[in-house]
C-alpha cells in the first residue's frame, strides 16, 4: 500500500527517519491484531512498547496531553501525578478498554521480576468503531491484546485497516492506524520523534494544507446526502529518545495536537482526541526499586525545544494523512459502507494547488 510519501506529498521541512514510522525511535516496537469476520467485526488492538525490557522496572519518562476529554483513557491520572510510564501503551476500541487492562496487568505480573508487584498502571486508550463494527459483541479477548504485546517488533507498521484502526472513520473516509516520523539535524541532538495515530474522527480534511475535503465535497457540516456525524477520536503516540521529563513530554503532546488540527479536524464535542508523549531516553528510566534518594538527569532545555515541537507537529500530521491513504474501504452490517479516500481525485486536487512533488 502507497503512503503519502510515494505520491510525492510531503509535509513539513524535516526529514523523516528510515522507516518513516513510529519504530524509528531506537527500541521502540509495535504489535497489532487485526479481527475481521463477515460484515460485523472489523476491530483489533495496537500495543506501543517503549523498550523490549521490563518497562515496570524500568519506567519511561512520559506526559498526556488532553484535546478533548470525551474519551476512555485508563492510567492517566497517574502519569499526570508521577510523570512515567510503567507498561506498554494498548490501543483498541471503546468497549474493550476493560479487556485491554486485563490483558496488560496479566503482562506485568507475568514477567520475571515482578513476582512481588501489587499495582500496575496499565494505560489503554480507544475510539469508538461502531459504525463498522459489533462493537457490543466485544469480540476482543485478552489473548489478541497479549498477542499485540508479544508479537510487537520494530520495521515497518501496517497501517490503514490494521489493529486498532480496522474499523475507524476518518472526515467521512475509512480511516485507521498511521505513523511517521522525524529526525533531528545532529547539531540540534540527532533526536528522533515516532508519531502513531488511530484515527476516527470527523472536520474539514485538509492535505499539505489543501482543502481537499471541499474540494470532494466531503465535509462536516454541509447539508448533503454525504453528511455525516462528526464526532469520534482521535488517539496519538509519540515517541521518542530526546531526553525529556514529564512537563516537556506534555507540552510536546500539545504540539502534536496541533498537527491533527492542521489536518482539518473540528475537535468537536464528542471528539475523545488524547496525546500520550513518552521518552525512551535510557539515562532517564526510572527504576522500581532503588537505594537511592534521588533521582539525577539531564534534559533538554527549554529554550531547545522549538525543533522538536516543529518535529512532533509535521509527524503527527503525516501519520493522519497516512492512516487515510493506506486505509481501504470497508462494508460493514445493515448495508453501512464507509469509502476509502479516493486517492486520485486527492492527487488531482492537489496538483491543481501545487502541493506535489512530481518524481
Amino acid at each position: 500500500m502507497k503512503r503519502a510519501r510515494d505520491y510525492g506529498i510531503e509535509i513539513g521541512i524535516l526529514r523523516t527517519g528510515s522507516f518513516n514510522a513510529i519504530t524509528d525511535v531506537p527500541g521502540v516496537k509495535v504489535g497489532q491484531v487485526t479481527i475481521k469476520e463477515g460484515d460485523s467485526v472489523n476491530t483489533g488492538v495496537t500495543a506501543i512498547l517503549p523498550h523490549d525490557g521490563n518497562i515496570f522496572q524500568q519506567k519511561v519518562p512520559a506526559g498526556i496531553f488532553v484535546g478533548n476529554g470525551f474519551g476512555k483513557l485508563t492510567g492517566y491520572t497517574q502519569v499526570e501525578e508521577l510523570g512515567n510510564l510503567e507498561t506498554p501503551v494498548v490501543l483498541t476500541n471503546t468497549l474493550s478498554v476493560s479487556t485491554a487492562m486485563a490483558a496488560v496487568i496479566e503482562h506485568t505480573l507475568s514477567q520475571p521480576g515482578n513476582d512481588r508487584v501489587m499495582s500496575v498502571n496499565a494505560v489503554v486508550g480507544e475510539t469508538n468503531d461502531a459504525r463498522l463494527n459489533d462493537i457490543r459483541g466485544r469480540h476482543i479477548t485478552m489473548e489478541h491484546v497479549l498477542e499485540a504485546i508479544r508479537d510487537a517488533d520494530s520495521g515497518p507498521v501496517a497501517e490503514g485497516n490494521a489493529g486498532a484502526g480496522t474499523g475507524t472513520v476518518c472526515f467521512g473516509f475509512k480511516g485507521g492506524i498511521g505513523t511517521s516520523s522525524r529526525v533531528l539535524p545532529a547539531t540540534r541532538g540527532g533526536y528522533t520523534i515516532g508519531v502513531l495515530v488511530q484515527t476516527n474522527y470527523g472536520g474539514i480534511l485538509q492535505v499539505n494544507g489543501v482543502p481537499v475535503g471541499q474540494e470532494l465535497g466531503r465535509y462536516s457540516f454541509r447539508t448533503t446526502v454525504n453528511e455525516y456525524k462528526e464526532d469520534g477520536s482521535c488517539m496519538i503516540v509519540v515517541m521518542t529518545d530526546a531526553p525529556l521529563t514529564s512537563r516537556n513530554l506534555k507540552r510536546l503532546g500539545s504540539r502534536a495536537f496541533a498537527g491533527m488540527m492542521r489536518t482539518g479536524a473540528s475537535g468537536s464535542n464528542g471528539s475523545g482526541d488524547y496525546v500520550i508523549a513518552v521518552s525512551t531516553a535510557e539515562e532517564l528510566r526510572i527504576p522500581y526499586s532503588s537505594e537511592s534518594l534521588s533521582e539525577e538527569w539531564r534534559e533538554i532545555r527549554n529554550d531547545e525545544m522549538d525543533l522538536l515541537f516543529q518535529a512532533v507537529a509535521e509527524a503527527t500530521e503525516e501519520a493522519i494523512i497516512n492512516s487515510l491513504f493506506a486505509a481501504e474501504t470497508v462494508k460493514a452490517r445493515n448495508g453501512m459502507m464507509i469509502e476509502a479516500l479516493p486517492v486520485e481525485k486527492t492527487l488531482q486536487i492537489l496538483r491543481k494547488y501545487n502541493r506535489i512533488k512530481e518524481r
